[in-house]
């Protein structure tokens, strides 16, 4: 049975192998433009982050017994989104094992982070996410309760400019 428990910072090797897996299936998918093509766990900025976010209490992890089968951060929003007008709980990562994804892990994820927003008085969710030409998974997160509003663009330090959508839910 699948449970959600805090991340603890001798789990992000385990956070960074989902992302690693990750990367590698979007690579065989063709979808590079979305992670790039090298491990995430060779990227100091992303080993960093993930450390933080785990020391800070900001990653929760969804477990099959000792195995992690999915990850949720959340935290303040990032740079390079427009800012909320409202208190609001974003949603920094979201990744499953790949043999889970069908198993509604991401969802069950999603409603933790729901569960964290409202503990906390908060009535706005929102997420960012890689906003592919044929916008699957806007798609996904709009099939999750989530409406999209803002597009915004990051230039990366290949010159590569990543597109992206930000995605808000209205907690009641």
């Amino acid at each position: 049975m699948t449970r959600i428990r805090a991340g603890r910072p001798e789990d992000v090797p385990a956070v960074l192998e989902l992302l690693d897996d990750a990367v590698a299936w979007l690579v065989s998918l063709g979808r590079t433009d979305q992670w790039g093509t090298r491990p995430l766990s060779a990227n100091p900025r992303r080993v960093a982050l993930t450390e933080e976010q785990a020391r800070d209490g900001e990653l929760h992890l969804a477990v099959d017994g000792d195995l992690v089968v999915g990850v949720l951060g959340v935290g303040g929003a990032t740079e390079y989104v427009p800012p909320a007008v409202e208190p609001e709980l974003y949603v920094r990562l979201l990744v499953t094992r790949r043999a889970y994804a069908a198993k509604g892990v991401g969802s069950f994820l999603l409603d933790h982070a729901r569960r964290l927003a409202r503990e906390r008085g908060v009535g706005l969710l929102r997420v960012d996410c890689f906003a592919s030409e044929d916008r699957a998974l806007v798609g996904y997160y709009e099939r999750q309760g989530f409406t999209a509003t803002d597009r915004f663009e990051v230039t990366l330090a290949s010159g590569q400019v990543w597109q992206g959508q930000v995605l808000a839910q209205r907690l009641g």
